[in-house]
């Protein structure tokens, strides 16, 4: 008969998504204890229109979460070209002035910035930088003060372990939605397609780039500037519109496949338990871009899961596949490495 596993469990930071400052106050309200947003420029990795934050919105935003027991952490996680630092600077000024409790970067001289120029701002690295390894940690902490990493998602759990095991500050990793099968940071494939980064402009698929071609049998074929990412027979649901969630014709094969990731979504709630005994002590929800309707859900659910596992109960753990993409859920590398 199998033991089950008594160890305590120390309760992590549940880390929520925000576009928009109506989304903030939805997971505040939901039991968010931090929520991560951005400004509306290229300093973020979500830039796109209609999302993210006025210097003024981020200020009245942060007044909300503190009354409300909960911090804000200030996404400034793109790279800065060498020509548009003071867009950065500028962001991580205005975020200071507005109190954000804490302020997440990627570039190197963004984090050089805060650590110089704010020594006591305490600072997050971002899953942009791409550091997983402790070597690559203990880095960015001794030279810039960090105290929180967001491990990229291509480790186990057992990986994770041992990464916390040898770094002196907190893990944070990400436990629902877009799975990230692309290196972090290292995206280059909308560039390609469109002239604009992902890493220094913030956008994935800019929407002025994604057009959508139908044919008299109504049969759709999605573009990203001059390429064709997808094609959908009448009456199919389109993909998100992205480079690495299309399929194509590739060498070796006589069908249409998805060659970079499958449309699927990232779901970690069985492996909570798992994560917290391995040192996680932060848990993050992607999806900035998505709505207060979706941000409501997933915030609660993985609210009561967390606090479930906390009390000793076995938490629902179904409620949210009706909110992955196209309907279906995986755990990536988390449990168990499986490259196509």
């Amino acid at each position: 008969m199998q033991q089950r596993d008594t160890t305590i469990l120390t309760r992590p930071n549940l880390v929520c998504p925000a576009g928009t400052p109506a989304a903030l106050r939805t997971a505040v309200d939901a039991g968010a204890d931090e929520v991560y947003c951005g400004f509306q420029n290229a300093t973020n990795a979500r830039n796109f229109p209609g999302l993210n934050f006025t210097r003024d919105e981020l200020r009245e935003s942060v007044a909300y979460a503190h009354d409300h027991g909960a911090r804000v952490l200030l996404a400034t996680n793109t790279f800065a070209p060498g020509d548009a630092t003071g867009l950065w600077r500028q962001a991580i000024d205005d975020g200071i002035r507005c109190q954000v409790d804490a302020v997440i970067v990627a570039d190197i001289g963004v984090a050089h910035y805060v650590a110089t120029r704010y020594p006591a701002q305490r600072l997050h690295l971002s899953v942009q930088a791409g550091a997983s390894s402790p070597e690559a940690i203990r880095y960015y902490c001794r030279e810039f003060g960090v105290k929180r990493v967001v491990l990229p998602r291509i480790l186990t759990v057992k990986e994770i372990k041992a990464v916390h095991d040898e770094i002196p500050c907190e893990i944070e990793v990400f436990i629902f939605g877009n799975i990230g099968m692309m290196a972090e940071g290292r995206c280059s494939l909308t560039n390609y397609a469109t002239g604009i980064s992902t890493n220094t402009d913030g956008v994935c698929s800019p929407a002025h780039h994604v057009h959508y071609v139908e044919d008299g049998e109504r049969n759709l074929t999605t573009m990203l500037g001059d390429f064709t990412i997808d094609c959908f027979a009448a009456g199919q649901s389109a993909g998100y519109p992205t480079i690495c969630k299309g399929r194509y014709f590739a060498a070796g094969r006589d069908d249409e496949y998805y060659a970079f990731e499958e449309p699927r979504s990232l779901n970690l709630t069985s492996l909570l338990p798992e994560l917290m005994r391995a040192g996680v002590s932060a848990l993050k929800i992607e999806g900035r871009q998505r709505s207060r309707a979706y941000v409501q859900a997933v915030v609660s659910a993985f609210r009561k899961a967390v606090d479930d596992y906390l009390a000793g109960r076995e938490p629902e753990l179904d409620s949210l596949l009706a909110l992955t993409e196209g309907h279906k859920e995986t755990q990536g590398a988390f449990g168990e490495k499986r490259w196509r």
